[in-house]
C-alpha cells in the first residue's frame, strides 16, 4: 500500500492541463468490441482504471497498438470469447468497476456477454439492474449465478424496443446504448443519462456508422445497423479533474490556470465554485483562478444556508461534492452537502474533522459545513484514502494544512487521477510518494 506525504501551507503557481476523462474513457474503449475495424483514440489518460480495462481488452483478444502517451489503436477483430469463461478473465473483471460495460458490445455483436461481479471503490451500493432489465427488454436472456458471483446475458437476436429506465444511470445507459447499436429495429431509451460522458459515446459510435439521435437530452432514438466501422476519437478533459483543481487553488491560496478544460462540457461546475465565493476567470479554452485570500459562501436569496446538492446531469456531478466539501472548511459562512447518491461518500469527513474542520454529519447523505474563514488552519494528520474522490479531496486539505500529513492507500486517488504528486509538485507542491 503506497503513501504519500504532503507539507502542507504552500502556494503553488503555474499551469496544470488537465487529462481525459476517466468515465468517458471506461466507455469508449468497451465500444471499441462493437467493430472488427480498427479505432484510434486520443488523450486516453493511463490511469489504473484505464489501464486494467485496456488489460482486459488486450486478454480478450483485441490487438493493441500504443501510438504515444494516451494515443491507441485498437482492434477487435479476433475476439477470443471462450476466455470469458476463464478464472482469469473472472479476477480481472472483478478488480474493476467499468468492465460491466464490455456485456453490451459483446451480446450485441456476439450473442453473449458474462461478467464477474465488479469491484472499484466503497463508496456505496451502485447496483447493476437498469443494465440487465435493459437487456431484458431488447430479448436477452439474464441469469445471475450467485455462488460464483458471475452475470450472464445471452440472445440470439436482440430487438429494438422502447424501455423508460428505473433510474438515468451512466453506466447502464452507455451498456444499453451499445447493445441496441447492432439490434434489429428501432430502440428509444427514456429516461437515459445525457452526461458528456455519454454524449460522447453516442458521437463515436456514429462516426462508427451507428444511427442514434437526441444525443444530450434524456431520450435516446437508435436505430439499429447491420455492423459498425472505425472511427478516430478524442476524450474529452476531465471535468472531475478541472473542478479538483479549482478546489485546490481557492484552498491553497494559489494562483492556477487550467489549460484546455473544455469549458462547454463543464455544465454547473463553474457556478458551483463561484457560489462558494471562488473568483474565477475564462480565456477560450482556458481557466484562470487568481489566489485568493479569503472567499465567502452565498446564501439562498431569502439568507437561509446555501444547499448545493448532486443529481443527474446537467445537475451537479456526485463526484465533485467531497471536492466542494473540503473547499468550505475554509470558506466564511456555511454550507449543506446533501450528498443524494451514494450513502457512504461522506464518511471521509471524520479525518477532516480529526485535521480541525467544523462539520456536521447529520447523516449517511448530509453534512453541514461551517466554514473557518481561515481563522484557524486545517492541521496536518495521518488518514487513509477510502475512494478516488475523498482521497483527492484529503490531499487537497493537507496541501492547505499547517504541518506534514501522510496519506495511506493512495492506489485508491491513482485510480482516477494521472502522476498526480508528479504534475503538483511541478507547481511548487511537496508531495512525497513511498511504497509500503
Amino acid at each position: 500500500m503506497g503513501s504519500f506525504q504532503i507539507e502542507g501551507g504552500r502556494q503553488l503557481k503555474g499551469e496544470l492541463t488537465p487529462q481525459g476523462a476517466k468515465n468517458e474513457a471506461l466507455q469508449i474503449l468497451c465500444a471499441t468490441l462493437l467493430t472488427p475495424e480498427k479505432v484510434e483514440i486520443e488523450n486516453l489518460p493511463e490511469i489504473i482504471d484505464v489501464i486494467k480495462l485496456i488489460d482486459l481488452l488486450g486478454s480478450l483478444g483485441v490487438k493493441i497498438q500504443k501510438k504515444g502517451t494516451g494515443h491507441y489503436i485498437f482492434q477487435a477483430d479476433e475476439v477470443d470469447l471462450d476466455y470469458i469463461n476463464s478464472e482469469e478473465f473472472a479476477r480481472k473483471g472483478a478488480s474493476l468497476r467499468g468492465s460491466i460495460m464490455i456485456v453490451g458490445p459483446l451480446l450485441a455483436r456476439f450473442g453473449k456477454g458474462y461478467i464477474p461481479k465488479p469491484g472499484g471503490d466503497k463508496i456505496g451500493r451502485r447496483r447493476l439492474d437498469t443494465h440487465f432489465i435493459g437487456f431484458e427488454k431488447l430479448g436477452a436472456k439474464f441469469i445471475f449465478e450467485s455462488k460464483s458471483n458471475f452475470y450472464r446475458a445471452e440472445a440470439q437476436k436482440l430487438k429494438g424496443t422502447y424501455m423508460l429506465l428505473d433510474e438515468a444511470s451512466v453506466t447502464g445507459t452507455a451498456n444499453i446504448v451499445m447493445a441496441a447499436a447492432l439490434a434489429e429495429g428501432t430502440t428509444t431509451i427514456y429516461n437515459a443519462a445525457c452526461e458528456p460522458y455519454l454524449q460522447q459515446l453516442c458521437k463515436m459510435m456514429n462516426a462508427m456508422g451507428g444511427k442514434i439521435s437526441g444525443i444530450g437530452s434524456n431520450l435516446l432514438h437508435i436505430e439499429g445497423v447491420e455492423s459498425l466501422g472505425g472511427c478516430k476519437h478524442r476524450v474529452l478533459p476531465d471535468m472531475i479533474e478541472v473542478g479538483s483543481f479549482i478546489g485546490l487553488a481557492a484552498m491553497t491560496q494559489s494562483e492556477i490556470t487550467l489549460k484546455g478544460v473544455g469549458y462547454e462540457h463543464l455544465g454547473m461546475i463553474p457556478d458551483v465554485f463561484k457560489r462558494l465565493g471562488i473568483k474565477m476567470e475564462r480565456n477560450g479554452d482556458n481557466l484562470h483562478i487568481p489566489a485568493q485570500d479569503h472567499y465567502e459562501i452565498e446564501t439562498f436569496i431569502d439568507g437561509s444556508i446555501l444547499t448545493i446538492a448532486d443529481a443527474p446531469w446537467p445537475g451537479f456531478t456526485p463526484d465533485l461534492l467531497s471536492i466542494v466539501l473540503v473547499v468550505a472548511t475554509q470558506a466564511k459562512g456555511s454550507v449543506l452537502i446533501h450528498q443524494k447518491m451514494f450513502e457512504s461518500r461522506l464518511f471521509f469527513v471524520d479525518k477532516l474533522i480529526d485535521m480541525g474542520a467544523q462539520i456536521i454529519l447529520c447523516d449517511p447523505h448530509r453534512a453541514t459545513i461551517i466554514g473557518l474563514g481561515r481563522k484557524s488552519n486545517l492541521r496536518g494528520i495521518q488518514m487513509t484514502s477510502p475512494d478516488i474522490r475523498a482521497g483527492v479531496s484529503l490531499l487537497i486539505a493537507a496541501l492547505s494544512a499547517e504541518g506534514t500529513s501522510i496519506i495511506r492507500n493512495i492506489e485508491q486517488i491513482d485510480r482516477g487521477y494521472q502522476n498526480i504528486d508528479t504534475r503538483l509538485n511541478k507547481i511548487g507542491a511537496n508531495i512525497v510518494r513511498s511504497e509500503s
